[in-house]
């Protein structure tokens, strides 16, 4: 199990959280099955921003964005260069420092799919 740190979060986690996830969970899976209840405007499809997180330590054992994945990066409010999308960003053997950022954008695309 891989060790997970949110840190706090005005609404979503005021007091930040400390969890376990299962390698292969995508982030976002892992804060909504511990009641961190991260947007997700486009249902997990990879066609929004909402899900938006910065991976403060750990970032290097997650997978490589996709080119989708880091064109709807660029349009995210609070861009750093280890931001991920939480649906799209999957949970590896290493620790990870997760922060979700103050504002979002929901840029959620007409027409996507599952």
């Amino acid at each position: 199990m891989t060790q997970i740190i949110v840190l706090p979060h005005v609404e979503l986690c005021p007091k930040g959280a400390l969890f376990e996830a299962e390698p292969g969970t995508s982030i976002c899976d892992a804060l909504l099955a511990h009641n961190i209840e991260i947007e997700h405007a486009c249902e997990k499809s990879c066609a929004c921003t909402t899900c938006h997180v910065i991976v403060r330590e750990g970032f290097k054992s997650l997978v490589e964005a996709t080119d989708q994945e880091e064109d709807l990066l660029d349009k995210a409010w609070g861009l750093e260069s280890n931001s991920r999308l939480s649906c799209q960003a999957i949970v590896g053997n290493e620790d990870m420092v997760i922060e979700i950022p103050k504002y979002t954008i929901n840029m959620a695309k007409e027409g996507h799919s599952k």
